[in-house]
């Protein structure tokens, strides 16, 4: 049978059609012969460190790498693949640990630790919701499945191809590894550093090690902890009697992110402005301050380590020796005022209880949260609860209560809270109700988080905004309702992360006491604390452990001459 023109012509597109299938392909996989010792290169030069993360980090040869050529040319075989699968997926879970390493080093200013702080990963993603809302929080996720996705299946298969190209190039490749291992040997002996690195890498080696060692001081580290609460516990055991504090009202008054940065930064001056007209109105009143640096236990985060530092005598640095300490229990603040007569309480803003950790630790006898405060209003950030309407439930709730015993309460101000966007503004206090009235300050004038968070000077801006709306909020709240029975203890927890410090921050929060009663301030003069709300740079600094005994020392001892306090 003939054929006419189209038949040919159909036939002719039909080998064209598949030539270009078959180059196609043989394109395709040379391009996957490059790319996939690139991959496995890439994961293995990839930093952890914030000061590492360069266009130089990547110009180093590791020797893991060298290493891992060696066993797959040593294999043959099914063996080989299989190896360099496994590698594969080894290099994925390596470099998913190095991304999370890194962000713990940028966010905390410590490295991440496996064995404890895989707990994070809800508060994580709850942070995440309420610093970027939910349009946001949904693409950082779908981002980062498909991130961990792309890792889990594409250094495997890497793996599984440079397995592959090593058939039948055993000759070849054997010289090329021992090329590249005299060049690492030399590179090695010389010291050569690009960056923060040295070229002759053998980091992930170090990592390893690093891990190794962690693991087994956090074992140790467990061991003396609990021989230190025992210790502790036996040291601290008597009734305290506070007399030095008899009759008075008294607040711990923890201000989220108030560190050092927020009086010596760059954006530093509308907060110590503020500071330094508290002072002056506060003496007009008949108070008095005084104020130095406790250096916190963390950085950029997990304020319930600073907590239960400030309140236990305790350095509790890790989540480890909190959940310790809250599995044993340890002599509080809380506790040592309960006992002597006070009664105590919690306003928890960012949160409802319950929070059975903090009553098994603490013991307080009330806990307020967002909806026991009775706020009705907008929420701003992480904590939304306006500090305002929080220090205003605590006085509506339980100072303005009579007859009543005298209070300790904790009060954490959360508007200071990151993400610092969208931020409250004081209203007159007669005005609060029931929070409704911070909704027209909720839809207008706010700038957007990717504004804010897209340039540090803004974010710093930001920040020293929120610090200073907290400590409005508290300074108002003591010229509006204090009396001659107040006492405040006002203490960041932690310094903001460092995309706001920049790197090199240290982990110094101010403190303050303030008083009415001259008496209680006379106690504390042998502390060496500087007169007012701002502690300059040369305040007195001590580690935040060593608040809890010194303070009982001051005010446990009787009154002078019996009088009251």
């Amino acid at each position: 049978m003939r054929r006419g023109p189209a038949a040919y012509r159909w036939r002719s597109g039909e080998r064209l059609r598949a030539g270009w299938t078959r180059r196609g392909r043989w394109r395709g996989a040379r391009a996957w012969s490059v790319l996939a010792p690139l991959l496995l290169w890439a994961a293995l030069v990839a930093p952890h460190r914030p000061e590492e993360v360069t266009p130089l980090a990547w110009l180093r040869l590791p020797v893991e790498g060298l290493a891992l050529l060696g066993l797959l040319l040593a294999l043959r075989g099914r063996t080989r693949r299989w190896v360099g699968l496994l590698a594969g997926l080894g290099l994925a879970g390596l470099c998913l640990y190095k991304l999370v390493d890194l962000g713990f080093r940028l966010a905390l200013d410590r490295p991440f630790d496996p064995v404890t702080d895989a707990t994070y990963a809800d508060s994580t993603v709850s942070l995440l919701f309420d610093s970027v809302g939910t349009a946001g929080a949904v693409l950082v996720l779908v981002g980062v499945v498909v991130l961990v996705v792309g890792l889990l299946v594409g250094l495997p298969l890497a793996g599984l191809r440079v397995a592959a190209l090593l058939e039948g190039r055993r000759a070849a490749a054997g010289r090329v590894l021992a090329g590249a291992l005299a060049v690492w040997l030399a590179l090695a002996g010389t010291g050569l550093t690009l960056g923060a690195g040295r070229v002759a890498s053998s980091s992930d080696v170090a990592l390893a090690v690093q891990q190794w060692q962690q693991v087994r001081a956090g074992i140790r580290d467990e061991r003396s902890f609990d021989q230190l609460l025992v210790a502790q516990r036996s040291a601290t055991a008597g009734q305290p009697r506070l007399a030095g504090l008899r009759g008075k009202d008294v607040l711990l008054v923890f201000v989220e992110s108030y560190g050092r940065f927020a009086l010596e930064g760059p954006s530093a001056a509308p907060v110590t402005a503020l500071l330094d007209r508290g002072t002056r109105r506060l003496a007009a009143s008949g108070y008095a301050a005084r104020s130095g640096f406790l250096t916190s236990p963390t950085f950029g985060g997990m304020s319930w380590l600073a907590h239960a530092t400030f309140q236990s005598g305790l350095w509790i640095d890790s989540q480890r020796r909190y959940d310790r300490l809250v599995e044993e229990g340890h002599p509080t603040l809380t506790g040592a005022f309960e006992r002597a007569g006070w009664r105590t309480v919690v306003d928890i803003p960012s949160s409802d209880p319950p929070w059975p950790e903090g009553q098994r630790l603490y013991g307080f006898d009330q806990m307020y949260g967002r909806r026991s405060m009775g706020y009705r209003g907008p929420g701003f950030g992480y904590g939304k609860v306006p500090d305002q309407f929080t220090l205003e439930a605590l006085h509506r709730l339980e100072l303005a209560r009579q007859p009543r015993p005298p209070v300790w309460a904790e009060v954490d101000l959360v508007s200071s809270h990151t993400p610092w966007v969208p931020l409250p503004r004081s209203v007159p206090w007669a005005q609060l109700g029931d929070g409704s009235v911070f909704a027209g300050i909720h839809e207008t004038g706010q700038s957007s988080r990717a504004e804010v968070w897209g340039d540090q000077a803004r974010l710093q801006a930001a920040y020293s905004t929120s610090i200073g709306y907290s400590l409005s909020s508290l300074l108002g709240f003591v010229q509006r309702y204090g009396d001659d029975d107040l006492v405040l203890i006002v203490v960041g927890d932690h310094q903001p992360n460092s995309f706001v410090t920049g790197p090199g921050a240290d982990h110094d929060v101010p403190v303050t006491v303030i008083a009415h009663d001259p008496a209680v301030l006379r106690r504390i003069d042998g502390w060496g604390w500087q007169d007012g709300l701002r502690p300059r740079p040369d305040a007195p600094v001590w580690r935040m452990d060593a608040f809890q005994r010194r303070f009982l020392a001051a005010f446990d001892a009787p009154v002078p001459g019996g009088a009251r306090g």
